[in-house]
């Protein structure tokens, strides 16, 4: 049964809800009920033998806990006699023998449907008659890892949260990160230690501060296997959604993960992980989103803690939160004495230029910037996110850059690589080919400057495109056509995102035309300034000052000064400034030509209708 026939195969369950429960509400059946068949799927094989172990250790009167976690093969077990088959034998007791069957797992899976809040649900379903008709149809569908992989069950997992939140209307910021979007995040944030992570033995950290349903650790603990089956991978996570907690906590039991790793509640104001330092970690933190809920908290940690605390550089305004991830995530970087680490992050466009010099935002820019963290930015497609299709951007942060990377940040405009779905998923329309993927990879990987080249030919139809290196020679073009060259991957210095905003001023004048003197203090002799006539320049730090004031500001106000008081550094990444190609347009003549062409056209119409 492929992933598309399951989640429609689970989905038919609402149809069962339907009246009895809102739109809204269906998740919290159909979720934890497709986790539970889930359980019982994997347990199955072991089921028997874990009965037996059970029974034996009763007899001696002993803890049995540690021999049924090594009877049954994986980190929990059941010790009820019942499954979901058998739970379809006796219908009028059906509530009671679910809820102790749910109490027969181990500590860890009840915590996962406490989460769920899946008895009063049990008891909701039972008091409209729709309980047995519903563990009937779970019952039937087989979720064995053997016949249902673990990334098919969380592709399923998420293709059902994402239906629910698009008949909850949640905002744009609450979505799930495609699948193709992971796989890239993953392959930048190892591809420069593949030698290392392919040792014997080795182990590693991975920590997702906004987990949801685990999406993330799981392509991370996947491509970690396919490249060295002796690594260990041991991931960490928090979530505060309940229902994606659950749901990532399942995952992670049957993955072999420890769940003690993944923390519930919210990030920003109570860290799950307040002590750990991570070797890797991804995030796709909710942006476009305020965090005034939080704001007591985290301005307490900003203003007694400062650089101690997570968020010493600075805090962005109430109305977009993703930046203090940002923030966090480098508060659980491992020191580069010890390592270091690097961290992929998925933000909008906001971060990269919102707040002038001295505001949160800039300061932040200016801490990552200045202490040299930045290894890239990678520009996506839009339309890749279910929920919305505002342009998005990752971001690669490193405290152990290699040495060609020092004091440098690699820009990679990959707007252009996708291939549009053939269904549609919400407001999803586009995906990165493997293809994709792998150039942007190979571009990260060898810190390579390079240029799109598009083919055209004589008929103005674009009939291929090919990645160049920087300088080297582009393909022959089309007969009769024309190659366009767009750049793709740019290499800049950090400093080129810096400026000074300096304050220019001018002298007040009185009502004869003199300027006025100030008569106290360190102002007495000096002109004092005129606010109606004071204006602001952004100098790049990669110019002088002065220069540039003399350059640029003299010669049209000879009187004029700089307020050195009031400069201020600040730093953007105008990121599609640096990709824009001037094209210029067509000649007139040309145009002219076309327009009588159409108007000729529309005469002849015209006439023929009048005849």
């Amino acid at each position: 049964m492929n992933q598309q026939t399951l989640s429609a195969f689970i989905w038919s369950v609402a149809d069962l809800l339907r009246g009895d429960y809102r739109q809204s509400d269906y998740g919290k059946v159909i979720l934890p009920f497709t986790v539970l068949r889930r359980l019982d799927c994997v347990l199955e094989a072991t089921k028997s033998a874990v009965l037996k172990e059970l029974e034996a250790k009763a007899k001696l009167g002993v803890n049995p806990e540690q021999f049924l976690l090594r009877k049954s093969g994986h980190k929990f077990y059941n010790q009820s006699p019942l499954d979901m088959p058998k739970l379809l034998g006796d219908p009028d007791n059906i509530a009671h023998n679910l809820f102790t069957y749910v109490q027969g797992f181990s500590n860890d899976v009840r915590d996962i449907f406490d989460h769920f809040e899946f008895q009063s649900q049990v008891e909701r379903l039972a008091k409209a008659g729709l309980l047995y008709q519903v563990a009937e149809k779970f019952a039937q569908i087989d979720l064995h890892p053997d016949k249902v992989s673990n990334m098919q069950m969380g592709h399923v997992f998420e293709e059902l949260i994402r239906k629910f939140a698009e008949i909850s209307n949640e905002t744009a910021g609450e979505h799930f990160t495609p699948r193709e979007v992971i796989r890239l995040m993953v392959n930048l944030i190892f591809v420069e230690d593949d030698a290392v992570l392919a040792k014997p033995g080795v182990v590693r950290t991975l920590y997702d501060p906004t987990a949801g349903t685990g999406g993330m650790l799981s392509v991370a603990g996947e491509y970690l296997a396919e490249l060295n089956p002796q690594a260990r991978l041991t991931v960490y996570g928090q979530e505060l959604n309940p229902e994606s907690h659950a749901i990532c906590k399942a995952d992670m039991l049957i993955k072999g993960q420890d769940v003690a790793n993944i923390a519930f509640g919210n990030t920003l104001s109570d860290d799950g992980h307040p002590h750990q330092k991570f070797d890797y970690m991804l995030a796709n933190p909710p942006f476009g989103v305020e965090w005034k809920k939080v704001e007591k908290e985290v301005r307490k940690e900003h203003e007694q803690r400062g650089y101690d605390g997570r968020f010493g550089p600075g805090l962005p305004r109430v109305s977009d939160g993703s930046m203090l991830f940002l923030l966090h995530l480098l508060s659980k970087m491992r020191p580069a004495k010890d390592g270091g680490s690097r961290f992929g992050i998925v933000l909008n466009g906001s971060p990269l230029f919102t707040g002038g010099a001295g505001s949160g935002e800039s300061e932040i820019r200016r801490y990552v910037l200045e202490n040299d963290l930045v290894e890239a930015i990678i520009g996506l497609p839009t339309d890749m996110f279910y929920n919305t299709g505002i342009a998005t951007y990752v971001w690669v942060l490193s405290n152990r850059k290699p040495a060609p990377r020092k004091g440098k940040v690699q820009l990679i405009d990959a707007s252009s690589f996708w291939q549009k779905m053939r269904k549609s998923l919400g407001a999803k329309r586009k995906e990165m080919s493997e293809a994709h993927i792998a150039t942007v990879t190979r571009l990260f990987g060898e810190f390579l400057e390079a240029e799109l080249v598009t083919l055209v030919d004589a008929s103005g139809k674009t009939v291929g495109a090919q990645t160049v290196p920087a300088g080297s020679p582009p393909p022959a073009a089309p007969a009769g056509g024309k190659l366009k060259r767009e750049p793709l991957s740019r290499i800049l210095r950090t400093e080129e995102f810096g400026y000074r905003n300096i304050t220019i001023e001018r002298p007040l004048r009185d009502a004869a035309g003199k300027p006025v003197l100030g008569d106290k203090g360190k102002q007495k002799g000096k002109p004092q300034p005129d606010a109606a006539l004071r204006d602001t320049e952004s100098v790049p730090l990669t110019e002088d000052e002065q220069r540039y004031f003399e350059r640029e500001v003299k010669p049209h106000a000879p009187d004029a000064w700089i307020d050195a008081d009031k400069t201020k550094v600040g730093y953007d990444i105008p990121f599609n400034r640096y990709f824009y190609v001037f094209e210029p347009p067509r000649p007139l003549a040309v145009i002219d030509a076309e327009l009588q062409q159409v108007t000729g056209r529309i005469l002849s119409l015209i006439q023929g209708l009048q005849a």
